[in-house]
C-alpha cells in the first residue's frame, strides 16, 4: 500500500510498549508523528529515540504524539529503552509499536525490498486531529532524521491551516510568510492589516508579529 499525503491514515491495533494500541484512538485530538526503525539495538536509532525523548516539551507544545515502530517483539523493546536511558540520558515516555509480523510496516508501505527486505526504512508520518497524513518523509536506513525539520514543518502546517498563507524557502517560526494566491488584494488587505510586500501578483510578503500573531 502507498501512503499519500492527505490520505487518511491507515488504523491499526498492534501490542506496544504501552500495551495494546488501537491507533486512531491512542491519537485522540492531537497530532501524531509515527516513525520507524530498521531493527532494535542499531547505534543511529538509539540516538533518534533519546533525542526524540529530550524534546518532549515540544512536541506537547504542538500538540504532538511520538510513537515509534520497530519489527522486534516488545520484550526486546524495553530491554532497548534501559540501553537508550543510559546512553542518551533520556527516559523513552512515548509508546513502542512492536512489529514482528510486519503488519503496520507493510500498511504503511516501510519496507522497501531493493534496500532492505527484512528491515523498515527510516519512515515519518506525521498525521493530524483529522487523521489525514501531511508529512511523509524517508531516510535511508544509514541516515539519522532531522527532528528540527519535523519539528519545522509541523510548526508550518500548524500555521498554515490557520491562515491563508503559506511558508517560504527556509522559513522558521517567526520569518515572513507568503499570501495565498487565492487571496485578491482587497481580501489580502483585510486580512493583513499591518500591510504587505507585493513582489508580483502572486508573491506578496507579509510580516505577521506586526499583527501581534
Amino acid at each position: 500500500m502507498t501512503i499519500q499525503l492527505g490520505q487518511i491514515a491507515p488504523d491499526f491495533e498492534q501490542n506496544s510498549t504501552h500495551g495494546s494500541i488501537r491507533f486512531h484512538n491512542w491519537l485522540g485530538s492531537s497530532w501524531g508523528m509515527l516513525f520507524s526503525h530498521p531493527k532494535n539495538f542499531t547505534p543511529v536509532c538509539t540516538t533518534e529515540l533519546g533525542e526524540v525523548a529530550k524534546l518532549r516539551p515540544e512536541w506537547d507544545k504542538r500538540n504532538v504524539k511520538p510513537i515509534g515502530l520497530s519489527v522486534d517483539p516488545v520484550e526486546a523493546h524495553h530491554k532497548w529503552e534501559d540501553d537508550i536511558e543510559e546512553t542518551q540520558g533520556a527516559k523513552l515516555d512515548f509508546p513502542m509499536i512492536a512489529d514482528p509480523d510486519a503488519r503496520v510496516s507493510t500498511l504503511y508501505d516501510m519496507i522497501h525490498p531493493e534496500s532492505d527486505p527484512t528491515v523498515t526504512v527510516r519512515s515519518v508520518f506525521v498525521i493530524d486531529p483529522a487523521r489525514k497524513v501531511r508529512l511523509i518523509l524517508t531516510y535511508p536506513p544509514s541516515t539519522g532524521r532531522n527532528f528540527s525539520e519535523i519539528l519545522r514543518t509541523i510548526d508550518s502546517l500548524q500555521l498554515t491551516d490557520a491562515r491563508s498563507i503559506a511558508t517560504p524557502v527556509n522559513w522558521s517560526p517567526g520569518d515572513p510568510v507568503v499570501i495565498s494566491p487565492k487571496l485578491s488584494d482587497e481580501e489580502a488587505t483585510r486580512q493583513f492589516p499591518q500591510g504587505y510586500s507585493t513582489l508580483k501578483p502572486y508573491l506578496r510578503i507579509v510580516e505577521l508579529e506586526k499583527s501581534g500573531q
